[in-house]
């Protein structure tokens, strides 16, 4: 076993012996303060649990969506695109979600890279009135990958491939944002956040090929999607952004990458209980955890959105106790970086309860 892997070992066994079993049992019968039940929507569904938002600097989001702005338009993307991304606030998301750094430079690698998901997500995967269309969805991902990932030159077939980058703002932006990404951090946490999209392609895939047939899922199978098309992909850049690396070994033992899924599958139910009326509205209806729930038990959506909450918390809680867990393993990073995550729950939650896109 290589050194590196032997000092993950080492902190993901833990102390052991007299005094822990006591400091285990003291956490686990404390309320944690880190986490409340919210009222969201309209107040008639039942509440969310989720962590507390740890930081909310309006003015630090508002220098962030500033910059973002003036980098969109500097990727290509229209005036008329503009005004919409600012108002859709991704650099108030990156704030919310990412409070160990006030600095706007690291906020914007979370803030390009998730305007850029979105916009991607918008545009090739979920809005045909933007221009999704799901039989052109595969060969579009398949360019961003080469977007994100620059592939090895192929002599005279270089030059297309480099043009076509280069003609469309959505692949402008999400190169942009890897490279900001690759001046910040580290080449483990590029390939890290490269991989995590790549993973999430799989299931916008799926999706497509859904929506192409006609021949939605039942729940249980888009959820086994939609674990790998979650905020999993943007809690990725929780070290990145805060200034420090998490070890690869560490940041993917089984126990913390459990925990990560968890969250990041929290925060997209989040997303799907927010999004039921757009999704539903689609000419070609979006996939989205309450409406197939409502298909499969042919069941109301009020009832739907009561079983999505309960997973939700079942979801959040599951993480609460992991990380307890994990709360007495020596290693500072491991620590900062599970906080983070827990941050980036209680913020995300946040920002999508109070962003424009969200109200109907």
């Amino acid at each position: 076993m290589a050194d590196g892997a032997v000092a993950a070992a080492a902190v993901l066994t833990g102390p052991s012996g007299l005094g822990t079993s006591a400091a285990r049992l003291a956490t686990l019968f404390g309320q944690d303060p880190a986490y409340a039940e919210r009222p969201w929507g309209d107040g008639t569904a039942p509440p969310l649990y989720v962590p507390v938002v740890e930081r909310v600097n309006e003015p630090l989001g508002a220098v962030v969506d500033d910059r973002l702005v003036a980098w969109a338009e500097d990727c290509g993307f229209a005036e008329a695109d503009l005004e919409p991304l600012r108002k859709a606030g991704f650099g108030r998301l990156a704030m919310l979600t990412h409070p160990d750094t006030d600095d706007p430079e690291r906020l914007l690698i979370a803030a390009r890279l998730n305007a850029a998901w979105w916009a991607a997500d918008d545009l090739y995967a979920d809005d045909s009135g933007m221009g999704a269309v799901p039989v052109e969805l595969p060969p579009r991902l398949a360019l961003v990958m080469a977007a994100m990932d620059p592939v090895a030159p192929a002599g005279e077939f270089s030059a297309e491939l480099d043009e076509a980058l280069r003609g469309d703002p959505v692949l402008v932006a999400l190169k942009s944002g890897v490279d900001h990404l690759a001046r910040q951090g580290t080449p483990s946490q590029v390939q890290r956040a490269c991989y995590a999209t790549f993973a999430m392609f799989v299931s916008w895939n799926a999706y497509a090929a859904w929506r192409h047939t006609g021949k939605y899922p039942p729940a249980w199978e888009y959820l086994a999607a939609r674990q790998h098309d979650s905020f999993y992909t943007s809690m990725t850049l929780v070290d990145a952004v805060g200034g420090y690396e998490l070890p690869a070994n560490v940041y993917y033992d089984p126990r913390v990458r459990r925990l990560l899924m968890q969250a990041g599958t929290a925060s997209v139910m989040v997303n799907d209980l927010h999004s039921v009326a757009k999704d539903a509205a689609d000419e070609s209806p979006v996939c989205n955890m309450v409406l197939q729930i409502v298909a499969d038990r042919n069941c109301s959506i009020e009832e739907a959105t009561g079983i999505t909450v309960e997973l939700h918390n079942k979801l959040v809680r599951d993480f609460e106790a992991g990380h307890r867990e994990l709360q007495l393993l020596p290693s500072p990073e491991l620590q900062r970086f599970l906080r983070g995550v827990r941050a980036w729950m209680g913020g995300g939650f946040e920002w999508h309860a109070t962003n424009p896109r969200y109200r109907t």
